[in-house]
């Protein structure tokens, strides 16, 4: 069941998107459906992040949204790289095509009534 989520996920979304595994409520431990070495594991084959949490016990809440942000950061970062410094460059793969038709009514917005 979860690898094929896994895979729909991977199909169906960005190849830069950021996944990880989290399993919450880390202080119920008698309670525990599924081991950590599995848990692990499975993000492990499937290229994801893995955390345990416990809210009640503050534990990894703030390390995990911090590790989730270093995360997408480094993805925005790598792309901006990717497109280059200049932000009013075009983005690869895209085309701007300026048509030679009648700029009359552009001047006629403009600021002043020449």
């Amino acid at each position: 069941m979860y690898q094929d989520g896994s895979k729909e996920l991977r199909d169906h979304t960005d190849q830069n998107i950021i996944a990880m595994l989290v399993g919450n409520k880390a202080d119920l431990r008698h309670l525990r459906a599924v081991p950590t070495s599995e848990s692990s594991g499975f993000a492990e084959r499937e290229n994801t992040l893995f955390m345990e949490t416990s809210v009640l016990e503050a534990l990894n809440v703030q390390n995990f949204f911090r590790e989730l942000l270093t995360q997408i950061y480094r993805v925005v970062s790598r792309k901006a790289l990717d497109i280059g410094d200049d932000p009013a460059s075009v983005p690869r793969g895209q085309t701007i095509n300026i048509g030679k038709g009648d700029v009359s009514a552009v001047k006629k917005g403009g600021c002043c009534s020449c």
